[in-house]
This record gives C-alpha cells, sequence and structure tokens, in this order.
C-alpha cells in the first residue's frame, strides 16, 4: 500500500527526469532560476521607488505601459532575428546588456540621484532587450530535450518561473528593509552571472536553415505560417480568450472593498490567490507531461480558468474566493504548459523564433489588455458583472474555438519520429 501511494505521489508531483537526463538543461534550468530571483527584486524596487520618488500610483502603473510599448512593438522582431543568427550567441549578448541595465539601476541608487526618468528610460530599454531575449531563450528547450520530455523540461521553466518571482519579492522586502533598494539592484546584476554561465555551457544553436535577414518580411512570413498552421493560431486564441476576456486583477482592489471589507489584509490574499494556484500547479504538473491531447487539454483549462473567474466574482465568503483564485491560477499554468509544448512541438526551426516570439507577445500583452477591458466594464456596470461576465464569455470562447477549429480539439502530441524538423 506505501508503495502505490509513493508511485502515485510521484506521478503527480513535476517530472524531473529532464533534470537528471540532461546536464545542459541542468545549468540552463538553474541559472534561469537564480538570475529570475534577481529580477524580481528588481521589479520589487523599481515600483518601490518609483512611489517613494512620486508618491503617485498612477506613476508607478505607468511603468507598466513603458515597458508594455517596446513588447508588443519589437517582440516580433526580435524573433526574426532569432530565427536568423546563433540564439546562444543573441541570449549572451542581450543577457549581458540586462545585467549592465541592472547595473545602472543599482549606481542609480547608490549615488542617490533620484531621477524619475532615468528609471523610466531604463525600465524601457530592460523590456526591449526581454522582448529580444526570452523568444530566443524559449527555444532552447526544445534543442536540448527530447519530444517525450518536452512537456516535462516546460513544466519545470514555469515552476522555476513561478518559484523565482515569490522569492525574489520576498527576499526583496526583506533586503530592501535592511539594507536598502540599492542592494536589491545589486543583487539582479551579480545574479545574471549564474545565467551567463548556464546559457554558456549550452551548444552552439546555429539555425538549421537558411532564413532572409531579420526584419519586418520576416515577421511577415512567420504571422503567415501561423496563419496557415489552424493548431497554432487556435493555441495563441485560447490564451488571447483566458486573458482578455476573464483576468480579474484590475477588480481586485474594489471586489475587495465591495466584498470583503476592504482592509489591506485580504487584497493581499487575493493578489496571492492565482500565484499560489499556479505554483502548486506547477509543482503537480506530473500528469500534464502525459496528456497526448493538448489541444482539447488547453480548451478544458482555459474554461475552468473562465468558470473560476465568474465564481470568484459572485462569492462573498473570503475563503471561498482565495479557492477559486487558487483553481483559476492552478489551471493558467497547466493551460501555459500546454500551449508551449504546442508551440515548440508544431514549429519547424526555421520558424521557431519567430513563432516563440507571437507566443511571447501573446502573453505579455493579453494580461495587460484584460486588466483594461475589466476596468473598463467595471466602470460601465459593475465590478461584479465584470469579473462574472468575462469568466462566463471565456467557457463560451472556449466552446467556440472548439467548434470553429476541430483540428486543435483533435491535435495530438507527436512521437520524436514525427516532430518537426528544419523543412516547414
Amino acid at each position: 500500500m506505501t508503495r502505490f501511494f509513493g508511485s502515485s505521489a510521484r506521478r503527480l508531483l513535476a517530472d524531473i527526469r529532464p533534470l537528471r537526463e540532461s546536464p545542459a538543461f541542468r545549468r540552463l534550468w538553474a541559472g534561469t532560476a537564480l538570475s529570475s530571483i534577481g529580477g524580481s527584486m528588481t521589479s520589487f524596487a523599481v515600483m518601490l521607488q518609483v512611489y517613494d520618488l512620486t508618491r503617485s500610483s498612477a506613476a508607478v502603473g505607468a511603468i507598466g505601459i513603458i515597458q508594455l510599448i517596446p513588447v508588443l512593438t519589437l517582440g516580433l522582431i526580435g524573433g526574426s532575428f532569432a530565427d536568423a543568427v546563433d540564439r546562444r550567441r543573441l541570449v549572451l549578448v542581450t543577457s549581458s546588456c540586462l545585467a549592465a541595465v541592472s547595473a545602472i539601476f543599482a549606481a542609480q541608487a547608490f549615488l542617490g540621484l533620484r531621477q524619475l526618468w532615468l528609471l523610466y528610460v531604463l525600465a524601457a530599454v530592460e523590456a526591449l532587450l526581454v522582448a529580444i531575449n526570452d523568444p530566443a531563450r524559449r527555444t532552447f528547450v526544445q534543442r536540448l530535450l527530447p519530444a517525450e520530455r518536452l512537456a516535462a523540461g516546460i513544466a519545470l521553466n514555469h515552476l522555476s518561473v513561478q518559484v523565482s518571482r515569490l522569492a525574489g519579492v520576498l527576499l526583496a522586502g526583506v533586503i530592501a528593509a535592511a539594507a536598502g533598494l540599492r542592494m536589491c539592484y545589486l543583487i539582479d546584476a551579480l545574479s545574471f552571472g549564474a545565467a551567463l554561465y548556464g546559457v554558456g555551457r549550452m551548444p552552439a544553436m546555429p539555425p538549421l536553415d537558411s532564413l532572409m535577414q531579420p526584419g519586418l518580411r520576416a515577421v511577415a512570413e512567420g504571422l503567415r505560417f501561423i496563419r496557415r498552421r489552424p493548431v497554432l493560431a487556435a493555441a495563441f486564441l485560447a490564451d488571447l480568450d483566458a486573458m482578455v476576456l476573464g483576468m480579474p486583477v484590475a477588480l481586485f482592489p474594489a471586489l475587495n472593498t465591495a466584498h470583503f471589507g476592504g482592509s489591506p489584509q485580504p487584497l493581499g490574499l487575493l493578489v496571492a490567490g492565482p500565484a499560489a494556484g499556479g505554483l502548486i500547479g506547477s509543482a503537480l504538473s506530473g500528469p500534464a507531461g502525459r496528456i497526448t491531447r493538448q489541444g482539447r487539454a488547453m480548451l478544458l483549462t482555459v474554461a475552468v480558468w473562465g468558470a473560476a473567474i465568474a465564481g470568484f466574482g459572485i462569492t462573498r465568503t473570503l475563503w471561498l474566493a482565495l479557492l477559486l483564485l487558487a483553481i483559476a491560477g492552478a489551471a493558467d499554468a497547466t493551460s501555459v504548459v500546454f500551449r508551449v509544448t504546442i508551440v515548440q512541438l508544431v514549429t519547424p526551426d526555421v520558424f521557431r523564433g519567430r513563432v516563440t516570439s507571437v507566443d511571447y507577445v501573446v502573453g505579455a500583452g493579453g494580461g495587460q489588455l484584460g486588466n483594461f477591458e475589466a476596468g473598463l466594464v467595471a466602470s460601465l456596470t459593475s465590478p461584479t458583472i465584470s469579473a462574472v461576465s468575462g469568466g462566463i464569455a471565456t467557457v463560451i470562447g472556449a466552446a467556440l474555438l472548439r467548434l470553429a477549429v476541430p483540428a486543435f480539439a483533435r491535435y495530438t502530441v507527436p512521437s520524436r519520429a514525427d516532430a518537426p524538423s528544419a523543412d516547414p
């Protein structure tokens, strides 16, 4: 009996075989996780420093808009570079530049410059570099792992992101209180050493086929490739369905006031709810790696997200609200694993950088648009109506997508022999 339950627990937990079997993936995973902790500390420090300078929530909110503009305008072009050059070398260059930006953040804090414009400029430059760095970095796992380990590797990457973000914020709060924001920036700059080591020890990642010069023409070719692949287009539309229609974060303060008394403690719990669910979903991602009908599974997780958000919008019981938000976060984390796996397996190497850049833009921009949509609907109706209608619309959108693109629901993970090659 003990052996049975032990085996069941191992099947439920995240599959760590990619870490055991691939030293290159293990080094990349560890280095990225350490660097992500530093990145979370810088995000915390920038937000707090801007607020200390201005005492304005609008000024803090402007950071997100400033960072979103490079993502939307340059994210796709960054993918064309990832398809034209050695991706490992590209990430080494962009990561080195990001380390330099963190060092400048630290320098301005140590020098006590207190210049808002400088913080905004550095935040914009950082977002620009990330828009080039992340799409290229996301292509590594497909080269480092066999097809049967790809979903497990992506789940481990997502788990490290969830843990790093949480750990980074907690550490930043302690370090900022003890040694000031400047130490948060300095630790981030130093943490890039781990990321550079992990990438530097990988094999070269040159394009497997010839490519035209990077730029708008290459981006357009990548978009045409997505349009010709209904499974890819449906994966992106499913994510946009969940994020644009169902994102609830902008409603948290108003719903906290209306349903839970309005004090800061419940609001903090509401903000943490989806993140906690995402962490649990990533840690218990073992079954996700064994699901072959990933298109259908992604639609199901999107529907679960929508249903949980709709339920959250109407409940006035705090523990139930937190449970529903945790369920939504777990569904979202699992959906990300399916989406990224589908993108990497369906896309041949010659297009992988550009298609991954679309995935990055959809993921980074969808949530921002969703928060804007939720706030707009709430201002025209009420926060409860916005949350409930958005959740229901997400469920309906998933059902319509299944009917409109039946190939997506039928999509099955290919065997290693059937995985895409360099040929489109």
